[in-house]
C-alpha cells in the first residue's frame, strides 16, 4: 500500500503576502519605477519641460498624504479587502485613460490625481495592515517578503515598461498595464485579501498553533494579544501614539530621509540619459539599483523580528547613512563607474531601510491601529514627498544640471540617519483599550 505524502500546511497569511506582492510587482513597476521611463517620452510628445512633467508624480503625493489618515482609519474599522479592489480597479481605469491624455491638465488628472489615488488606496497601507494583522514574531519576514515584490518591479518591470514603450509606444504600454490590472489584481484581492485578523478564524497570528478550547471570538483575540506581548508588542490607538515623541521622531527622520526615493524614481532615466546612455539602458542602471535592494528588503525585515525593539533604531540608522554615502562616492568622484557603485549601495541600504519601517512601527505602536498611525505619519511627510521631484526638476531647469540638489539630498539623508540613532521605543500607553477601538 502506498503511503500518501503529506504536504505541511501553509499559513494562510503567507498567501496575503504572496498576493500583495504581486500587486506591488505589477503596479509599482508601472507607477513608481516606470514614471522614470515614461518621463521624457511623454515630456517630448506633448512638450512639457521637466518641472511640468515632474509635477505629475508629486500630485499623487499629494493627495497620498490627504488620503493616508482616511484610508488608514478605514482599513483599521472595516478592514483591507474592499479598499484594496477598490484602488486596484482605479489603477487599472488609470493606466487605461493614459491613452486620451494630450494636455498638462489631462496627463495631471490621469497619471497624478487618478493614477495616484489607486497608488495610495490599493498598493500602500490598507496591504500592509492585512500583513500586520497576520503576522508578529514573522512580521519582518513577512512585510520583507512584500517588499521584495515590490522591488521586483524595479528590475522586472521597468525594463519591460522601457522596452515596450521602445517597442510600441507610452500610450500602448500604459494600456496593457491597466488590462493586466483588472483581470489579473481584482480576482487576487477577491480571493486571497482577508478583512479581519486571524483571530476571528480562529487563528492565531504567525500560524502558531491554538491550545485547548476557544471558548468564543473575544477568548483567541485576549490570547492574539497575548501572543503578541510575547515580543513587548502593546497596542496603541492613534491619539496614544501621538501623544509620544517617539512617534513625531519617527516622522522626523522619515521626511528626511523620503526626499530621496522619488528624486531617484522620477529623475533616475532622465539623469542617466543625460549623461549620454541610452533610454533602455538608462533603465536596465536604475534597475540594478533596484534589484540591489532586493535580497536587503528581506534581510531587513528578517533581521526586524530579531532584534530587540530597543535597536531596531540603530538598524534603521546605518542604513540610511549607507545611502548617504552612496550619493557622497558619486559627488566626490562624478564618473560613470561611480554611477554604478553609488546605484548599488543606495539600494542596498534602501532594502533595509524599506524591510524594517513597517515592523518598526508595528512593534513600537501595535496592530490594532497600525493603518491610522501610519496614514496620519504620512500626512505630515507629505510636502517632502511633492517637493522632492518638482525641486530636482526645476534645478534642472534652471541650471542645466542636477549636481546641486544631490548635494542638498545626501546631505538630508545623513542627517536622517544620524537623528534615527534617537528614536527610542515608546513607554507603553496608561491604558489599553479594546482591539477595536481605534480612535
Amino acid at each position: 500500500m502506498t503511503k500518501k505524502i503529506k504536504f505541511p500546511k501553509i499559513f494562510f497569511g503567507w498567501w496575503m503576502v504572496i498576493a500583495g506582492g504581486l500587486l506591488a510587482l505589477w503596479g509599482h513597476g508601472f507607477h513608481t519605477y516606470g514614471f522614470s521611463a515614461f518621463f521624457k517620452p511623454i515630456a517630448t510628445e506633448l512638450n512639457f519641460n521637466r518641472t511640468a512633467t515632474s509635477v505629475a508624480s508629486s500630485i499623487g503625493r499629494f493627495e497620498g498624504g490627504f488620503e493616508a489618515p482616511l484610508t488608514g482609519w478605514l482599513t483599521d474599522k472595516f478592514g483591507p479587502k474592499w479598499i484594496v479592489i477598490i484602488g486596484v480597479f482605479i489603477i487599472g481605469l488609470a493606466l487605461l485613460l493614459m491613452n486620451y491624455v494630450d494636455s498638462l491638465w489631462s496627463f495631471y488628472l490621469v497619471w497624478g490625481v487618478i493614477l495616484g489615488t489607486g497608488i495610495n488606496i490599493g498598493l500602500t497601507l490598507p496591504v500592509d495592515k492585512a500583513i500586520t494583522d497576520w503576522f508578529v514574531k514573522k512580521r519582518g519576514m513577512a512585510l520583507g517578503t512584500k517588499m521584495v515584490f515590490s522591488g521586483l518591479s524595479g528590475s522586472l518591470i521597468l525594463p519591460l515598461v522601457a522596452w515596450l514603450i521602445s517597442t510600441y509606444d507610452w500610450r500602448v504600454t500604459a494600456s496593457i498595464g491597466g488590462l493586466v490590472m483588472w483581470f489579473v489584481g481584482i480576482p487576487l484581492v477577491w480571493f486571497v485579501i482577508k478583512q479581519r485578523r486571524p483571530e476571528y478564524y480562529g487563528l492565531l497570528p504567525d500560524g502558531a498553533s491554538v491550545e485547548g478550547n476557544v471558548d468564543d471570538t473575544r477568548d483567541i483575540i485576549t490570547r492574539g494579544v497575548e501572543y503578541a506581548a510575547g515580543v513587548e508588542e502593546v497596542e496603541f490607538t492613534v491619539r496614544q501614539a501621538m501623544r509620544t515623541p517617539t512617534f513625531w521622531m519617527l516622522m522626523v527622520v522619515n521626511a528626511c530621509h523620503s526626499l530621496a526615493m522619488p528624486a531617484m524614481n522620477v529623475h533616475g532615466i532622465p539623469f542617466l540619459t543625460d549623461w549620454g546612455m541610452e533610454q533602455v539602458s538608462a533603465a536596465g542602471v536604475l534597475a540594478i539599483m533596484v534589484a540591489s535592494s532586493i535580497p536587503t528588503r528581506f534581510i531587513g525585515g528578517f533581521l526586524a523580528d530579531r532584534i530587540s525593539r530597543g535597536h531596531l533604531r540603530f538598524l534603521m540608522g546605518g542604513a540610511y547613512l549607507v545611502q548617504a554615502a552612496g550619493f557622497a562616492v558619486f559627488l566626490l568622484n562624478q564618473t560613470t563607474a561611480m554611477i554604478y557603485v553609488w546605484f548599488v549601495l543606495y539600494g542596498i541600504a534602501q532594502g533595509i531601510g524599506i524591510g524594517i519601517m513597517a515592523p518598526m512601527r508595528a512593534r513600537y505602536f501595535g496592530r490594532k491601529s497600525f493603518g491610522s498611525i501610519a496614514g496620519v505619519s504620512r500626512l505630515f511627510m507629505t510636502p517632502v514627498g511633492i517637493a522632492a521631484p518638482i525641486y530636482l526638476g526645476w534645478v534642472y531647469d534652471t541650471t542645466g544640471s542636477y549636481i546641486s540638489a544631490f548635494v542638498i539630498i545626501a546631505g538630508l539623508v545623513a542627517l536622517s540617519g544620524v537623528m534615527a540613532f534617537f528614536v527610542m521605543p515608546p513607554k507603553p500607553p496608561s491604558q489599553i483599550g479594546e482591539v477595536g477601538k481605534i480612535m
